[in-house]
């Protein structure tokens, strides 16, 4: 049975203030939950519809948390999903625990990207392109922000990731950083790129004047029309999808 404190409790990671204090987030709808109940995250709290529950009961026979049968009326109480008929699971977070650059591999790294959606789209994209490590400035939105975890479509199982000052980070790594600017180098003339970093800025502003003193070279995505700028997550997905290309010739 749904009480009014679990309900509470859930209706409190809402807010970034309250997931910091508890070391939780919520994850909702069935491929969300599925990915997540399969990762190496730890899930505290399921709360499932009948139907969910039998359609996946083999994998739930191994779930080890707090199992709560609800309604898809209450799912949708709590949660922020309009329609979900299937589950919401209550999860921790994980340490901001630094990682260190791998031979051949790329990394992203965002400075000061702040919507969520955008975030979210981009550790997608990071997933499609098997991009596993992602680094984030202090400013960037937060991982576990519930419009975030939605836009990853499951993709944040299979990333890793870390917040930090970048230029602290890129100093410690001392690898290639390339770096989305409107004047920088048609990325289709550029030849192929040592691993390292690529560098995403601001919405608006960019990268920041800090990071581009540390930038090995500046690249950016050939225009044919008169839009005056790309949105961050389609510029990310292009530049993976050429940095991809030119790193496997």
């Amino acid at each position: 049975m749904l009480s009014k404190n679990t309900v509470k409790f859930i209706k409190s990671l809402h807010q970034k203030k309250y997931r910091s204090e508890i070391g939780k987030f919520f994850v909702e709808g069935e491929k969300s939950v599925l990915e997540v109940l399969q990762s190496n995250f730890t899930v505290d709290l399921l709360l499932s519809t009948e139907s969910f529950a039998q359609k996946n009961s083999g994998m739930l026979r191994t779930y080890r948390g707090e199992l709560i049968q609800v309604t898809q009326n209450q799912l949708e109480q709590v949660g922020q999903y309009q329609s979900n008929d299937a589950a919401l699971a209550v999860v921790r977070m994980k340490e901001n625990s630094a990682f260190e650059p791998a031979n051949e591999e790329l990394i992203l790294a965002l400075d000061d990207v702040r919507d969520p959606g955008n975030l979210g789209t981009i550790i997608r994209v990071a997933d499609w392109f098997g991009i596993k490590k992602l680094v984030f400035s202090p400013q960037t939105a937060e991982f576990y922000n519930p419009k975030v975890i939605q836009a990853t479509m499951g993709s944040f199982t299979r990333v890793q990731f870390f917040y930090e000052d970048l230029e602290r980070v890129f100093n410690r790594w001392q690898v290639p950083v390339y770096g989305a600017f409107l004047d920088g180098k048609n990325i289709h003339k550029l030849g192929r790129p040592s691993p390292g970093v690529l560098l995403m800025g601001n919405e608006a502003k960019g990268i920041c004047a800090e990071l581009e003193k540390l930038v090995t070279q500046k690249v950016t995505i050939p225009g044919f029309g008169m839009a005056e700028s790309l949105n961050v997550a389609i510029a990310t997905a292009i530049l993976c999808d050429n940095f991809k290309r030119l790193m496997s010739l």
